[in-house]
């Protein structure tokens, strides 16, 4: 089969929607399939390479940050991959267009679909629907909303990543949408040696932005701060002044630290060192930090929204707390703590990732390739 895959975001540019877009690539090459992915170009990244036997077309498109994406430069990539993809289209002859995010690449597939006859899924991550990630998304769906309905409803076939997507996707689009899990390769992990830290050890990584409740961290683990514990901070974004601001008013600069962003390699190192994974996000859809947590065994501390519900089985692997009940956060807190508890949680969230392994997942998406294809 060959595969056609739109996403504007993808490894080393974005966040976790393109580092599952760059993981599925992988997967469809492996079980035989061709790739060709449509993406942005941005700084010195070659325009044109092959990795991973994924053949990779990167699109002028005006980005200015490797882990933002402005709504012109999502523009200008619906205009370049639309030209692009068109020509790929009557040299190449795909079978199907994946589409990673209804906004933007969605209107590409819906528009190439259209003139060329190839069906077209869609996977949608959360920040390309209605309300996912309002801080971010608010503004440009008040102008862009209406126009979104075509893309939804001419799809072959709809994917969300979490039954929180679907559910939020059912508020605004009366179309069918199918569950397929993000997924993570779990061959470079082991669950054969699981141990706790004798200092509990907390993490978090992601973008310090309002939807992620990044100051929550700090203000419960200053409730505990008499006790034994350690927490790493890995990410930067607007909010750092106010969690720098936090941390010097608790005086945790001995218990916290931010090494700022790092390598995909050393987060993963930093996970398998740590026990307990802290995000007290306000929205989330599947997140790839979440999958990584407990492919690395982590317990999990993390807000009662979005996809957590799929990654946490709240008493068994961790807790759910309400993104502002502080007070609920630090009994859970002092609950994980106990090395018992917190070992038995970490034991389980690598029994959980099974469900979510990568070479599973690749196959639901080629079974509905396979379900939409002439």
């Amino acid at each position: 089969m060959k595969i056609l895959v739109l996403s504007h975001e993808y490894p080393p540019v974005g966040g976790g929607g393109g580092k599952i877009a760059q993981d599925l690539c992988k997967g469809f090459v492996q079980n035989g399939h061709e790739v060709c992915l449509l993406t942005s170009h941005y700084g010195d990244l070659a325009f044109e390479e092959t990795i991973d036997d994924v053949e990779i077309v990167r699109l002028k498109v005006g980005r200015g940050e490797m882990f933002k994406a402005s709504m012109s430069s999502m523009m200008r990539f619906d205009w370049a991959s639309f030209w692009t993809g068109l020509k790929k289209i009557r040299a190449w002859k795909p079978d199907v267009i994946h589409a990673h995010f209804a906004v933007p690449a969605g209107a590409t597939a819906l528009l190439l679909s259209k003139l060329t006859g190839v069906p077209y899924l869609i996977t949608a991550h959360l920040g390309d629907v209605p309300g996912g990630t309002p801080d971010k998304t608010s503004k440009w769906f008040k102008v862009i909303y209406p126009f979104t309905f075509p893309i939804w409803k001419q799809a072959n076939k709809i994917v969300a990543v979490s039954q929180f997507t679907k559910s939020l996707a059912d508020v605004h689009y009366p179309v069918e949408i199918e569950i397929i899990h993000n997924g993570i390769d779990l061959s470079p992990f082991s669950g054969d040696s699981i141990a706790v830290n004798q200092i509990p050890h907390f993490v978090f990584a992601g973008r310090y932005m309002t939807q992620k409740n990044v100051p929550q961290i700090v203000k419960s683990l200053a409730q505990i701060k008499d006790l034994d514990w350690r927490c790493t901070l890995i990410g930067d974004g607007p909010e750092r002044s106010r969690v720098d601001g936090l941390i010097e008013m608790y005086d945790l600069q001995d218990q916290i630290v931010q090494p700022g962003w790092v390598q995909p390699e050393e987060v993963i190192s930093i996970f398998k060192n740590a026990d307990i994974l802290f995000m007290p996000s306000y929205s989330e859809g599947l997140p790839l930090t979440g999958l990584q947590a407990l492919a690395c065994s982590l317990a999990f501390m993390v807000s009662d929204v979005g996809g957590f519900s799929d990654l946490v089985v709240d008493g068994k692997n961790g807790f759910a707390v309400h993104p502002d009940d502080t007070d609920g956060y630090v009994a859970a807190l002092k609950k994980l703590m106990d090395p018992a508890q917190l070992l038995a949680a970490k034991k389980a969230s690598w029994k959980h990732v099974q469900a979510f392994d990568l070479s599973l997942i690749v196959k639901q998406y080629i079974n509905a390739f396979n379900s939409i294809k002439k």
